[in-house]
């Protein structure tokens, strides 16, 4: 089982001590043997990779842990096989030694969006909620964050994170499982939070911008980033059921609506830094995620909609500061 008791103490006696007191919890729900079928394998797959230290560690381009000689090819073979079996690989790319995980997302051109147009993140404590993987914490690690907390409340995630962990395991940068809810209300403590891919998923957007202020400091940063579609102040689009076969999408505002959304929640300071029609080469299958993606959501006449008529996926980062 992934052992949290150092974070724990880590925590202790500083602002984050609420969230200390949280992640028993949050480990009892989520990551609980008898909850989740394929969680036993999984661990065992986290328990059978090599122990290695790594020759190289890149976490400011890229996320490259350690170099092929590093390795014997026995050792390369039991750690390719153990990635293999947390199969699929969302977000990503990470190279660990000489094994390339080529992720459904290039999630390394969604970071080079963002990173120029937000606060700079040296020495800040930074959240990054519904971080799946965690590939973008060790991104913003890699940028300077002094501490960097993930929450995902998907096993296969918290577990893919603790894979490349193992070979980074002092860096300050956790991915705990838990969604948002579990996070304690009124925090008040990060310096940034992101919230990237998760507003869509909400049946409240506003709550989720409310819950994603008291998380924040006063004067802390929000970074945003969710799909939206073309449109004046108030209007939004609620799918009929899915939208590129997701059932779980709710509300895709026009960036006005967004930005009036952001005022309600309480947050100044609004801009937007990014706007971004998501393209098939950025989200695609891969011999990492062999299931449907991007190509197979969309209209096979008219790239432009999705397979149900909606506008295709398009998406922007929000920048906005806690006003209070």
């Amino acid at each position: 089982m992934i052992d949290y008791t150092h974070l724990i103490h880590a925590l202790q006696e500083t602002k984050l001590s609420p969230l200390a007191e949280a992640i028993p919890e949050a480990v009892a729900n989520n990551l609980h043997i008898d909850r989740h079928g394929d969680l036993a394998r999984w661990l065992e797959a986290l328990d059978a990779m090599p122990t290695v230290t790594p020759s190289l560690i890149d976490l400011r381009d890229s996320v490259t842990i350690g170099q092929a000689h590093d390795l014997t090819p026995a050792a390369q073979a039991a750690l390719h096989h153990s990635l293999r079996a947390l199969i699929p690989w969302r977000k990503g790319p990470f190279q660990l030694f000489d094994t390339l995980i080529d992720t459904e997302w290039r999630s390394d051109w969604k970071w080079d969006r963002v990173k120029d147009g937000i606060s700079a993140l040296n020495n800040r404590t930074v959240l990054d909620v519904g971080c799946g993987s965690g590939y973008h914490c060790w991104r913003m690690y890699g940028a300077g964050a002094a501490r960097v907390i993930g929450i995902d409340p998907s096993p296969r995630f918290v577990v893919q994170f603790h894979q490349v962990k193992k070979y980074i395991a002092d860096a300050p940068v956790d991915l705990l499982p838990m969604g948002i809810e579990a996070v304690p209300a009124n925090l008040n403590a990060f310096d940034t939070t992101f919230s990237m891919g998760v507003l869509y998923h909400r049946r409240s957007p506003i709550d989720h911008l409310r819950e994603l202020k008291d998380t924040l400091r006063t004067g802390g940063e929000l970074v945003l980033e969710t799909l939206i579609v073309d449109g004046p102040e108030g209007y939004s689009l609620m799918p009929e059921k899915r939208y590129a076969k997701m059932n779980n999408v709710w509300f895709l505002p026009s960036i006005p609506t967004l930005e009036l959304w952001l005022r309600r929640a309480g947050f100044k300071d609004i801009r937007c830094i990014d706007i971004n029609t998501t393209r098939l080469e950025e989200q695609r299958s891969t011999e990492w995620m062999e299931f449907l993606s991007l190509k197979d959501f969309l209209d096979p006449e008219d790239s432009s909609k999705t397979c149900e008529g909606y506008p295709a996926p398009k998406r922007a980062v929000m920048v906005a500061t806690k006003a209070h």
